[in-house]
């Protein structure tokens, strides 16, 4: 958690509450998750070294690059495009992370380089 500084995943009118252990306003009525929930749900996945995971709702990408210091890949999908792109744009020095925009609740297809089932 320490290695990811939330005030980068924050409108810069929200940098002074990014240290603040409760969501914030990213824009288009969605929210940056509260610290202590990224955490709780990237502890209960359990998510090895070697492992691919799939985020629905990238969001501003906290998530993603927190989940990006625990597992080999990190795939997030947005269905928001502005979302997605500032997203994109927040997790460029991430290089084990991957933005696609569409609808989530869909799933995404397995790489083909796995036989792990989602």
């Amino acid at each position: 958690m320490r290695s990811v500084p939330r005030e980068d995943f924050v409108p810069d009118r929200r940098r002074q509450s990014a240290f603040e252990d409760h969501p914030l306003p990213i824009g288009h009525d969605q929210t940056i998750s509260q610290p202590y929930i990224v955490a709780l749900m990237a502890e209960a996945a359990r998510i090895g070294p070697d492992d691919v995971v799939l985020e629905i709702g990238t969001g501003s990408g906290y998530g993603a690059a927190v989940l990006s210091h625990l597992a080999a890949e990190v795939h997030t999908v947005e269905r928001i495009p502005d979302l997605a792109a500032t997203a994109t744009q927040h997790l460029a020095g991430y290089a084990n992370v991957t933005v696609h925009t569409g609808d989530g609740t869909l799933g995404w297809p397995p790489p083909h380089h796995t036989t792990r089932s989602w």
